[in-house]
């Protein structure tokens, strides 16, 4: 009698495509639903993760698209110092997908950001950007001055790429109660002050993050026509802490999972989505935590290095027969950026370690 298993490729069977393989010798994880060419330009944002995602680029010589490089003349440590060349404009880290719905509506001009800021040993910090000025900003005129510079480069990331990745990272978040917007940090953490009665912790749920995200996108692609492909990610790195109650690894484990199922829905409903599993890659059984750092929470370089491999194996054929592209038709991004050290990476939200026991 027939069946559909009888057709299946090998792929599809755990013990040919896993089991009796070296992990190292796991394919056919991922294939590019829509042409990924060094022509097309790339913009990135999310989590921590998703830097690894730009440097690979670059050295590979794709187009990533910097939209808000660093001022001429700038050395390639200052402009990392200040926050330069980590993402495709300098909106730090944007861990939830209710953030990243925030910045596109920011960007396209359907919401205003709050102009508050606070304040730390005399300098200006901007809360939502509370770590992209090592040293703070001099003046609140100057702090929104640049908040207001990064509100364009984000619209300009989303006007003029072709392919639009973002990595997923948290469900946990915190609010303003009065002013219904979001905060990429806890108040009081990095910096501010934190009010019990104003600062919302919401665990977010499948639904409303699914929502969140779909809404972006949505209003992205209604910026233009054509709007960008986008290609969603989940950072396999777990949380540093968590507020949700449970114990870490537990919090860890739902928040990636639910993260994962969104995007994984999202794939399926949506036109020109594609998931590249990077998660899947780092914490499957399969490899056996071999891609972590000591800590069993950092990503060390083997681990990235193999996920962008099984990135650019994925692409298709014929991208890898275009003449190619050279260095110098390319973005301008510091050097420095241009190397995939796991450790290289700017991440806020590690920050939280120091409010832990025995730090």
């Amino acid at each position: 009698m027939s069946h559909p298993y009888k057709s299946l490729e090998p792929r599809s069977f755990w013990a040919p495509a896993v089991g009796q393989r070296n992990m190292l010798d796991i394919d056919s994880l991922w294939k590019a639903p829509f042409a990924i060419t060094k022509q097309k330009k790339i913009v990135t944002f999310g989590s921590c993760f998703a830097q690894h995602f730009s440097k690979a680029l670059v050295a590979r010589g794709f187009t990533w698209l910097d939209a808000e490089p660093a001022p001429g003349g700038t050395s390639p440590e200052t402009a990392k110092s200040f926050n330069y060349g980590i993402f495709s404009a300098r909106t730090a880290n944007i861990y939830t997908t209710s953030l990243l719905l925030q910045w596109t509506e920011w960007a396209l001009e359907e919401r205003e950001a709050p102009k508050i800021y606070w304040e730390k040993s005399g300098r200006i910090i901007d809360p939502f950007r509370p770590t992209i000025e090592p040293d703070g900003f001099a003046s609140v005129e100057e702090m929104l001055a640049s908040r207001q510079q990064c509100i364009h480069a984000f619209k300009r990331a989303i006007l003029e790429s072709d392919i639009f990745v973002f990595t997923l990272g948290l469900t946990e978040s915190w609010w303003d109660k009065d002013g219904g917007f979001e905060y990429p940090m806890c108040p009081g953490t990095v910096a501010g002050t934190f009010d019990p009665e104003k600062h919302v912790f919401q665990n977010q749920d499948y639904n409303f993050i699914k929502r969140s995200l779909t809404t972006a996108i949505r209003k992205m692609r209604a910026a233009r026509e054509n709007g960008p492909n986008i290609l969603l990610t989940v950072s396999p790195v777990p949380l540093t802490a968590t507020n949700s109650g449970n114990h870490v690894l537990v919090a860890t484990m739902e928040s990636k999972s639910i993260l994962r199922a969104v995007a994984g829905s999202v794939e399926k409903t949506s036109k020109r989505v594609s998931y590249f599993p990077s998660y899947e890659i780092i914490n499957s059984a399969p490899y056996r935590g071999t891609f972590f750092e000591p800590n069993m929470r950092s990503v060390n370089s083997h681990g990235v290095d193999h996920v962008m491999k099984t990135f650019f194996a994925g692409l298709p054929m014929r991208a890898k027969k275009k003449r190619k592209a050279k260095l110098k038709d390319a973005p301008k991004v510091a050097p420095d950026i241009q190397q995939n050290n796991a450790d290289d990476v700017a991440c806020e939200e590690e920050l939280l370690a120091a409010f832990g026991p025995n730090q």
